[in-house]
């Protein structure tokens, strides 16, 4: 499933009022955060049909992003070995509009975490790195969400609140648990590691975003 450009990040996008949204950060946005991206909107697609009915955006940029830029072709094998779609994907710089808006961020590193949460925007509760956050949302009782058939906005925001809750209780067992290696300029079986990596720590997060399993 592919989203419409108007909701990359673009005001009036339609339900944007009631909507949730997810931005994914790494550096160039054109390895880790574009496949981070695309994974996230295929799992969505495949627990909810259509993941736009359910207000949830999903949109990416890079902390020295080259604007309007394709994602690395090696990125773009990975998605397809996942059945997801990179058409259409254009590589933006991390502006402050894209913190203001979004409802949670997930960056590849505490790096790119700590840049987010610099740019100010009370950005420190909604910003995690994936690995983190996916940490987290395991130590989370689904049943203390709401009910996504309430809503799978409301449910979201409840998660991240829990999150932020959990932070400094749940620490990583290193330095380096919580953090996405960059690909850039590497072989191709590299890129599938980290894609395999992305996928998997996406899974149990998008599992309590919506309320609903991956189809097996």
């Amino acid at each position: 499933m592919t989203a419409p450009e108007t909701g990359r990040g673009i005001a009036g996008f339609p339900g944007s009022a009631g909507a949730f949204r997810i931005l994914h950060v790494s550096t160039g946005n054109v390895c880790r955060s574009p496949i981070t991206e695309r994974l996230t909107r295929h799992a969505l697609a495949d627990r909810l049909g259509d993941p736009f009915t359910g207000g949830l955006i999903v949109e990416s940029a890079g902390t020295w992003g080259h604007e309007g830029a394709p994602m690395e072709t090696n990125a773009e094998t990975v998605l397809a070995d996942f059945g997801a779609d990179a058409t259409g994907f254009m590589g933006r710089e991390l502006l402050d509009d894209h913190v203001i808006r979004a409802d949670l961020v997930l960056t590849a590193t505490r790096d790119h975490r700590a840049q987010v949460i610099s740019m100010g925007h009370s950005a420190g509760l909604r910003t995690f790195t994936l690995k983190e956050f996916t940490r987290l949302v395991r130590a989370i009782d689904p049943t203390t969400l709401p009910d996504p058939d309430e809503g799978v906005v409301e449910r979201a925001r409840a998660l991240v609140r829990a999150a932020a809750a959990l932070r400094g209780w749940l620490l990583a067992p290193n330095v380096e648990a919580d953090e996405v290696y960059d690909p850039y300029g590497a072989p191709l079986p590299f890129f599938r590691s980290v894609g395999d990596e992305i996928n998997q720590a996406l899974d149990p997060v998008v599992t309590a975003l919506t309320g609903v399993n991956a189809h097996t």
